[in-house]
């Protein structure tokens, strides 16, 4: 497994690879953005450990241009900036997990393996998964509503997989947190919240039948419901 690390402190960088080295990994140590990013859109990694601030250029913008070009490499953030705003940040541009500095390398190695178990799951998975008429190709990375296609960032992406995985159940924000993001969100933030409005514009707002449902006081649900029966019958609402 070949990891991709982009980190200007050279003393932490060099202590992180010499950890990782010897826990089995490939270590390529780029200490600019710039070269990161050289890395990134030439080499294949298995994950990327990406600082946010970087002297040339933020972690958070290459990330943003590396999913603009097509690219699903797991991501997980380094950095000292704890602000939850920064978190949320991280996440709605591709990031797939966040870890604030000082911390233990056996949180690092936990973290990394949990994105390696969630990519090969990816992979191994049936091919196709639908709803009503929202389609989902894994290995093609498409989703479809009817025929329009849907653009998706690499988080919704996930989150949407996960709910189709999970039709029909009541998700609690909580679970939702730990399974998509490997992240254990406090309960009073709208993290969760956020993702799903975004995910509910681009799948739902122009149809109909919705199929993302807030379930009050509980989470989230994606099913296929007559929407004449759920008027009357349900405590689901289209809004957050």
């Amino acid at each position: 497994m070949k990891i991709l690390l982009i980190e200007d402190e050279l003393k932490l960088g060099e202590y992180i690879k010499k950890g990782l080295t010897e826990a089995g990994f490939i270590v390529d140590h780029q200490l600019t953005g710039l070269d990161g990013y050289h890395a990134l859109m030439t080499e294949e990694f298995s994950v990327i450990l990406m600082d946010v601030m970087l002297p040339d250029v933020s972690g958070f913008e290459l990330v943003r241009n590396y999913r603009a070009a097509g690219k699903h490499t797991p991501v997980l953030f380094l950095t000292a900036k704890d602000d939850l705003s920064d978190k949320v940040k991280g996440i709605e541009i591709g990031g797939d997990d966040y870890l604030t500095k000082p911390f233990a390398f056996a949180e690092l190695i936990v973290r990394i393996k949990s994105l390696l178990r969630r990519a090969n799951q990816i992979d191994y998975q049936s091919t196709t998964m639908q709803i009503a008429d929202l389609k989902m190709d894994i290995a093609k990375r498409t989703v479809h509503r009817g025929v329009k296609p849907i653009k998706l960032t690499a988080k919704e992406f996930s989150l949407l997989q996960f709910l189709l995985e999970r039709r029909g159940e009541v998700l609690p924000r909580s679970v939702i947190a730990s399974q998509v993001w490997d992240m254990n969100f406090e309960n009073d933030t709208n993290v969760i919240d956020v993702a799903i409005r975004r995910l509910r514009i681009k799948i739902d707002d122009d149809h109909e039948a919705k199929l993302i449902h807030t379930v009050r006081g509980m989470g989230y649900r994606l099913e296929a419901i007559d929407t004449a029966l759920d008027s009357n019958q349900s405590d689901d609402t289209g809004t957050i």
